[in-house]
């Protein structure tokens, strides 16, 4: 089942070829890990949605409050069997038809979707994860590339070049040539005592876990955070690497070329996180 504008359809309901998202990529989305039925940290990504669509220029109804969509998500994971399991949601909005690069109006739809999820606790996979630099084309370092929306085509191609040359995720380069974030979360190197990720003002997403992991390091006393641009120099010095994001958490990279990492800081910062989702 999936909500469509407040209506709760089958799965093979379909929108308009006119649709604003499918058609020129306008609408935003946010990715939601519910665990035993509890939204995961749903207040940090109902205001990222709300910013994401102030800086689209969408118009935000007048219900679009945090209590509505949070109903409309547990309606749609009812319907599906989901009210106490676990779930991956994917909220979008677009904005509504009409128009071409210049819309005629600025009002909004919506669609939430669910599909089931396994665990129900954050785990580090352990496993060999090789990552290396995709080059064929590099992220502007601009507002409108910290945000999810639909244009994500350079994370299309580049999951194919990491698939092709077997390689489990690949780093993307803004326009300065420094290392923005993975293809499917963000980027946090370690060297001695400082844990690194890069600053939004070089290009990369807005992660929900990011915030959660920048405020964890910030509750340690033996690291000192720095959002700071990373080089791909910097890289094969560093002690560790690891990618966030809200349905993994945090992932371990083990190879970049020849370097291998270790996982101690990432095997930490997890246990805090489950704590935390514990607790919440």
């Amino acid at each position: 089942m999936i909500n469509i504008d407040g209506n709760i359809l089958e799965d093979n309901a379909h929108i308009s070829i006119y649709n604003r998202g499918f058609a020129y990529g306008d609408a935003v989305f946010e990715t939601i890990k519910v665990v035993n039925g509890k939204k995961l940290f749903w207040e940090d990504h109902y205001f990222r949605l709300m910013a994401s669509m102030r800086i689209m220029r969408m118009e935000i109804p007048m219900n679009f409050t945090m209590e509505f969509l949070e109903t409309e998500i547990s309606e749609i994971l009812k319907a599906n069997g989901f009210e106490t399991g676990n779930a991956r949601v994917k909220l979008i909005v677009y904005r509504n038809e009409g128009g071409l690069y210049l819309p005629e109006h600025n009002s909004v739809g919506y669609t939430i979707s669910v599909r089931p999820l396994q665990t129900d606790v954050y785990t580090l996979n352990t496993s060999n994860y090789e990552v290396d630099l995709f080059k064929d084309y590099y992220v502007a370092p601009t507002l409108l590339s910290t945000l999810k929306t639909n244009n994500k085509a350079i994370n299309v191609v580049g999951s194919i070049f990491a698939s092709e040359n077997e390689l489990d995720n690949c780093l993307l380069l803004n326009t300065n040539k420094n290392v923005v974030e993975a293809l499917n979360g963000n980027l946090f190197l370690v060297k001695g005592n400082t844990i690194k990720t890069p600053p939004l003002s070089d290009g990369c997403l807005k992660g929900v876990m990011r915030t959660q992991i920048i405020k964890f390091v910030g509750q340690l006393n033996d690291f000192e955070l720095q959002e700071a641009s990373i080089s791909p120099f910097e890289l094969q010095k560093a002690d560790e690497l690891f990618i966030t994001n809200v349905i993994t958490g945090i992932q371990s990279v083990t190879k970049y070329r020849k370097k291998e990492f270790f996982n101690s800081v990432a095997k930490m910062l997890l246990e805090k996180l489950n704590v935390a989702v514990r607790l919440s």
